[in-house]
């Protein structure tokens, strides 16, 4: 009976997936980062001007999201140098649950 109730507590202190997720992808910058590389691969002047970031917001997302394995940078040293950022496979697999609320949000905002 402890043993029951001592699971029932550590399963209690254990967040939700839902919240666990989007703590983890769920702030308005990153958010509008990963939505923005659905369609390809991006320079970093443009994601800024897509996403409306500013230029150190959208580097610390930047850096962010490729620590947690959504996003890859990819460097290109011919003239002019160029930085380009897409999804990885982690970030590719957002694209379904991002449909699933723009539907969402058609029917219902």
């Amino acid at each position: 009976m402890a043993d029951q109730q001592q699971a029932e507590a550590v399963a209690d202190d254990s967040p939700c997936p839902v919240i666990e997720s989007l703590e983890e992808i769920g702030s308005q910058w990153r958010l509008a980062v990963l939505y923005d590389l659905q369609e390809g691969e991006k320079r970093f002047n443009e994601l800024k001007r897509s996403t409306g970031a500013n230029s150190r917001t959208l580097s610390r997302v930047l850096d962010d999201l490729q620590e947690t394995g959504y996003v890859a940078r990819r460097f290109e040293e011919a003239s002019p140098i160029a930085t380009y950022y897409s999804l990885t496979e982690k970030g590719e697999s957002l694209c379904p649950v991002f449909d699933e609320i723009s539907a969402w949000s058609a029917e219902w905002l």
